[in-house]
């Protein structure tokens, strides 16, 4: 019976396998590969693609890059001693060199991918994913160019053929000039197929477009002129690195058509949600409810936190046991923040006979400044999340004739008459994880639970564009095109924002627009571009020990200790060069294009080097 029962089943699977149709039944798709079929014309997996992209844009102090924003003149290295070589270098020849030819390789992929695979897509998508890609490849060849010149323009696949012979693969540099001039056409191109975007803060749509045209052409138009106003231009025979001054108001016309357009239709306004200026300036970038926020990238906690909070609040505020202070503003920058009357910056810490003044509150010093002081940084005497931030550096004991400057390493310890000696958040000299220079970062960092917990972060996102760049964006154009007037009231509108009076400026100048951009937009990736720009890096960075410029500065506050005199338990204010800080800022003419890499070189003779390399 086993046999028959064994032969039975055999003949029966024979029969199966015989009634089977083979094509359907014997050749199955693979579960796990997805085709170029199943990819390009899916929406979502597009779109996974695409967040990949978005998140390799490029950028050199931005991101929340503590490290990188601590290697200009706006802050220094307050972390760990490990990396105090960012208050001790010179830029070198490579600084900020970037060539990812690999990222312009995979956009070209694809959307060469795209266009021969996605047969089921809809049209109007399709256009959108194509428009997005070269948006980002823009975004690319804009980070390229203003670091290195003119690159080699490449919006093809380079396919090796085993010829042995690569010269065709081996592209030249394009001018200057015309990578700026492909950057302009490419957004021109696309801007209207990015509409159906409009209304994303995350993804390319028209006004995105038109922010980064705004940008481009503002640095193409600055280059034109103020390169060729320098004594030796900075030029390559082959037009690699140099602009034609005659092409400036070509440019600066391009900047200011896209500014007007974003701020006449692009349905944007800035921030102004809040009677508290600095509070206001403040959650303008932090939150997402923003109306001012163009481009951003995104974080999400549960998802993608950062950890900008955690590495950077005030120790004595940290929810974390560990203590992170790694980035910590200047005096320099504090005082290019004017005082709302108009004047100048500077803070008055001695009087006419070089008297230390006597302040009664930790805050007097600050009273009456530009609302994004407060917006931007802490400083002693104020508050974050409610809380109060300890700055203090020791007391100033009266001797008879002098005060005697007293600090103690015990951060939050109290002096002999019973009141605090030194902070628990420092200001402390010479040391690691407090501030270095009596300031911390308010900008960008979150106030939200949990933001400064490692196993939590934070997630306020990061603005690439935001109005307030696009108006003083459109004042710089405008006014070098000769349109003062225009200019005069895009700046004014930034400054009353800021509170400052109805036109606190009437006769404009470059140096006000200059001024505006460093407090407008610090620590937002600007500061160093911008001077490269304009052509005075070498004159603001010149490496002199003893320059208010390329040194960074810090403030103490001390606590008076003169027992029966009126003023004992007020406050002055010194200032030093901390101990940290090491070498002055210097950067040279060949700082203003970065090096090509040799291996680079040497894969394709016919790139130049650039100028002084």
């Amino acid at each position: 019976m086993k046999y028959i029962t064994l032969r039975i089943l055999i003949i029966s699977c024979f029969l199966t396998l015989l009634s089977c149709n083979h094509d359907d039944f014997l050749h199955r798709d693979p579960k796990n590969i997805i085709t170029d079929e199943q990819l390009w014309n899916d929406p979502e997996l597009v779109t996974s693609l695409l967040a990949n992209y978005y998140d390799r844009l490029p950028h050199l102090h931005g991101v929340f890059n503590a490290g990188g924003m601590a290697e200009i003149d706006d802050a220094m290295w307050s972390g760990h001693r490990d990396e105090n070589w960012r208050n001790d270098f010179q830029y070198a020849y490579d600084y900020g060199r970037y060539w990812d030819y690999t990222f312009i390789r995979d956009i070209n992929l694809t959307l060469d991918n795209l266009e021969e695979y996605s047969t089921e897509l809809d049209e109007d998508q399709k256009n959108l994913f194509n428009a997005e890609l070269r948006f980002i490849r823009a975004f690319v060849y804009f980070e390229l160019v203003k670091r290195m010149g003119g690159v080699p323009i490449v919006t093809e696949q380079l396919i090796y053929d085993f010829s042995g012979d690569p010269e065709y693969l081996q592209i030249p540099r394009a001018t200057e000039a015309e990578v700026y001039d492909f950057i302009y056409e490419e957004l021109e191109a696309i801007k209207s197929n990015l509409s159906g975007n409009n209304g994303s803060n995350t993804r390319a749509n028209t006004f995105i477009a038109l922010a980064l045209e705004s940008r481009a052409m503002l640095y193409a138009g600055s280059l034109a002129k103020y390169n060729n106003l320098m004594e030796n231009p900075i030029t390559l025979p082959g037009g690699e690195v140099g602009i034609p001054a005659g092409r400036a108001s070509e440019f600066y016309d391009r900047s200011l058509a896209a500014s007007q357009e974003i701020i006449q239709n692009g349905g944007y306004t800035l921030y102004d949600e809040n009677p508290d200026r600095g509070m206001n300036f403040y959650e303008m970038i932090t939150s997402k409810n923003s109306k001012e926020i163009i481009f951003a990238k995104d974080f999400v906690t549960e998802l993608k936190p950062h950890r900008f909070t955690f590495e950077n609040i005030p120790r004595s505020l940290g929810e974390d046991n560990e203590f992170y202070t790694n980035l910590t503003p200047s005096l320099n920058l504090v005082e290019s923040f004017e005082y709302l009357d108009g004047s100048n910056g500077e803070l008055r810490l001695n009087d006419e006979n070089g008297n230390p003044i006597i302040y009664d509150e930790l805050t007097d010093i600050f009273d009456n400044k530009d609302g994004r002081l407060y917006g931007t940084v802490m400083y002693p005497g104020t508050t974050f999340g409610n809380s109060p931030v300890q700055m203090q550096a020791g007391v100033a004991v009266w001797d008879g004739s002098n005060y005697s400057y007293q600090t103690s390493q015990n951060l939050g310890s109290n002096y002999e008459d019973g009141d605090l000696f030194t902070g628990a958040d420092g200001p402390q000299d010479n040391a690691q994880f407090v501030s270095n220079t009596g300031f911390y970062m308010r900008k960008f960092l979150s106030d939200a639970p949990g933001a400064s917990l490692r196993g939590v972060a934070a997630e306020n996102w990061w603005p690439w564009f935001r109005l307030g760049e696009i108006y003083l964006n459109a004042a710089e154009a405008a006014f070098e095109l000769g349109q003062t007037e225009i200019s005069t009231n895009y700046v004014n509108t930034i400054r009353e924002r800021a509170g400052f009076p109805a036109n606190s400026i009437e006769n404009i100048t470059i140096e006000d627009i200059r001024k505006e951009r460093r407090v407008e937009l610090a620590f937002e990736d600007h500061r160093f571009f911008d001077l490269k720009r304009w052509r005075i890096a070498h004159q603001i960075w010149d490496g002199d020990e003893n320059s208010e410029q390329a040194v960074v500065y810090g403030l103490y506050p001390y606590r008076v200790v003169r027992p029966g005199h009126p003023d004992n338990n007020k406050y002055i204010y010194n200032k030093l060069r901390p101990t940290r800080f090491r070498r002055a800022r210097l950067f040279r003419l060949g700082n203003y294009y970065s090096s090509i890499e040799q291996s680079v070189l040497n894969n394709n003779p016919k790139l130049v080097r650039n100028p002084f390399h």
